[in-house]
């Protein structure tokens, strides 16, 4: 029988590798995660469109794009009762206040009237602002693209996220749009006319929960607005977006009578 000295030491040996190797599959976890963006923001503010939407008692919630002083685009599913939520415009490090930030009450908060919630078919939304916004040079709208994303494109979408490593700084990633039959294939009878996919289908780069509702940009003009996927960042399953040039006609109404 081994002594209570060398059992001792052998205990110590086995706890030293259990927690070097949590270590190491901590490493490895983190940076899988990093992939999902991989900071093509370049300076911070440089998306002065970006929406951070709060609500309750500052709770994490969506995204969303500032398209005038009054109103931002968001995804429908993110709905909450507007005198719970709060806009955040200006932002880029929203651990801090940074001195570029407005705080804005939401005055309205209108979902497109087919929005199926069981299929997130329509998932858009429109937010109207207590107040307007000033513009400066961190806080600018962004013009709505005149026509629909085509596949291969490249575009950008941004958002804080829940990336382990990005913290709280507004992250991006450049994305690809994907065929209709890639995206079909990646989600069987469940992606409708108002839907596209971008991403990589090998996986590893996406957006995540807690972007939902930001912009894709493509050419400069917002395309679509972060909408469902299966998970995060994974194999054959890219993110789904709203297809934001098929509601232009709703949107002058909706702006139009509010």
């Amino acid at each position: 029988m081994p002594s209570k000295n060398a059992s001792g030491f052998l205990i110590n040996v086995y706890f030293n590798i259990f927690f070097i190797s949590l270590y190491i599959i901590s490493l490895v976890i983190t940076n899988g995660m990093s992939g999902i963006f991989q900071g093509t923001c370049g300076a911070s503010h440089s998306q002065p469109w970006q929406v951070f939407l709060t609500y309750g008692a500052g709770y994490r919630w969506c995204g969303g794009s500032l398209i005038n002083d009054r109103w931002v685009i968001s995804a429908a599913h993110c709905y909450k009762t507007p005198r719970t939520l709060m806009a955040h415009l200006g932002e880029h490090d929203t651990s801090q206040e940074e001195g570029t930030e407005q705080h804005i009450q939401v005055e309205k908060a209108i979902r497109y009237p087919g929005y199926d919630a069981r299929t997130t078919d329509n998932d858009f939304m429109l937010i109207k602002l207590s107040q307007p916004v000033t513009f400066n040079a961190f806080v600018q709208p962004i013009d709505i693209s005149p026509s629909c994303p085509s596949a291969g494109e490249d575009c950008l979408v941004s958002g804080w996220g829940n990336t382990r490593t990005s913290g709280d700084k507004l992250q991006c990633l450049k994305l690809p749009i994907l065929s209709s039959s890639a995206c079909q294939t990646s989600y069987p009878g469940r992606i409708t006319k108002n839907m596209f996919c971008a991403g990589y289908i090998e996986g590893g780069k996406d957006s995540c929960q807690g972007d939902s509702g930001g912009p894709l940009v493509c050419n400069g003009k917002l395309s679509g607005v972060v909408s469902w996927g299966a998970g995060c960042a994974q194999k054959n399953k890219p993110g789904v977006y709203t297809t934001v040039c098929n509601y232009h006609s709703w949107i002058q109404e909706v702006l139009a009578n509010n």
